[in-house]
């Protein structure tokens, strides 16, 4: 679990980087928000059409072996955006293959966490993973930008793929572990419709969720900067707000989905439907300070919902976690593909009020989904 933990701080310090060397990047290769957009998304591509065959891999050749290779691409990847020279297109080729060499971090964390755990801890598991995000995304912020003020961009993406490095070489030395069967148990699943309709309104829901969420992955920093007019440096403070909270935020979500006397989907209801309403607020107020705070809200919200959506489809996938990760996170990287080109689109077409708002309200529908998924009643432990 720690290491899982290192490994998804160290993946969104590589991912998260170019966010927030975009503010230089785009001053000294002349890019607009527009074409900056398209290097963000360049990233999704290689990450959404690779989460499949990043689930199969885990199923077939487990945790160590897959993700010791898959860090050491994210290092080799970021080298080769910190040379791209002025190319745009070697930016995107970069972006593109640091994506696919990120594609098996939680399809594989998520196919661990259901051999070795029970199901009754897998919502706070998959939480305190994912919180390692908040954890990289917190720290992207302020130390890119101490870097990149000193020695420049290229400098600050590549002290920012050492993490991923390290966590390679712990990889290397870990064997894969034996499956605990009573753990990685099967649920009881029915047959037929009704469970394949739960899957399939989970991966809606979580690709409207991914959509939500990548918009403040990639364009919070620069909206504090060039929309509320922030300087780098308190941008990075603020900028780092969302992630700090969601240290907190995830393995809540987690640990509550767990823990509920009652239904447990109102854990994801409230999440996704209090982020849209952060997000209508902080897009709508004259404050910067309120907005930056509001919207920092909406994303540990948007956020917390993390464990319930993992544990959920680890619920309804069974034994084959890691190919139905795959497919879930497919559809949150097509929405996440999807936002960080759209919304500088809409921001120029209906100002980036109208553009967070389109936001508010796809939250609100990936809140409402859940009303019809119903994950299978737990199986008891084979004896």
């Amino acid at each position: 679990m720690a290491l899982l933990s290192a490994t998804a701080t160290a993946s969104y310090l590589c991912r998260v980087n170019v966010s927030v060397a975009g503010v230089l990047m785009m001053r000294e290769l002349g890019l607009s928000q527009q074409a900056m957009g398209r290097v963000f998304s360049a990233f999704l591509v290689g990450y959404a059409i690779c989460q499949i065959p990043g689930g199969l891999l885990a199923d077939r050749f487990g945790a160590p072996r897959v993700l010791a290779w898959a860090t050491l691409g994210w290092v080799a990847a970021t080298g080769w955006m910190a040379g791209a020279g002025t190319s745009v297109a070697a930016l995107l080729a970069a972006r593109f293959t640091l994506g696919v060499a990120e594609a098996p971090t939680f399809p594989v964390a998520a196919q661990a966490i259901s051999q070795a755990l029970p199901s009754g801890k897998r919502g706070r598991a998959n939480g305190l993973v994912v919180a390692a995000i908040g954890l990289g995304s917190a720290i992207a912020p302020p130390l890119i930008s101490f870097l990149m003020v000193r020695w420049g961009w290229r400098t600050a993406l590549m002290v920012s793929s050492l993490p991923a490095f390290a966590v390679s070489l712990f990889w290397m030395n870990q064997r894969r572990r034996p499956v605990d069967h009573a753990a990685a148990v099967p649920v009881a699943a029915p047959s037929g419709r009704p469970q394949s309709r739960s899957f399939l309104l989970l991966t809606l829901s979580y690709s409207l969720q991914g959509y939500v969420g990548y918009i403040f992955v990639f364009w919070f920093y620069l909206y504090l900067v060039d929309v509320r007019h922030f300087d780098l440096l308190r941008g990075a403070l603020f900028g780092s707000l969302p992630w700090l909270l969601s240290i907190v935020s995830i393995p809540l979500g987690g640990w509550l989905f767990d823990r509920v006397p009652f239904d447990r989907r109102v854990i994801p209801i409230a999440g996704m439907a209090g982020s849209g309403l952060f997000i209508a607020v902080g897009a709508h107020t004259q404050h910067a300070y309120l907005a930056a705070v509001c919207l920092a809200l909406a994303t540990a919200l948007v956020l917390s919902v993390e464990g319930p959506f993992w544990a959920t489809m680890t619920a309804v996938a069974g034994a084959r976690s890691g190919a139905g990760g795959g497919v879930m996170n497919t559809g949150s990287n097509i929405g996440g593909l999807i936002s960080p080109a759209l919304t500088p689109v809409l921001a120029a077409s209906i100002g980036w009020e109208g553009a967070l708002m389109v936001s508010a309200g796809l939250a609100v529908v990936a809140a409402v989904l859940w009303l019809w998924i119903k994950p299978a009643p737990d199986s008891q432990p084979a004896t």
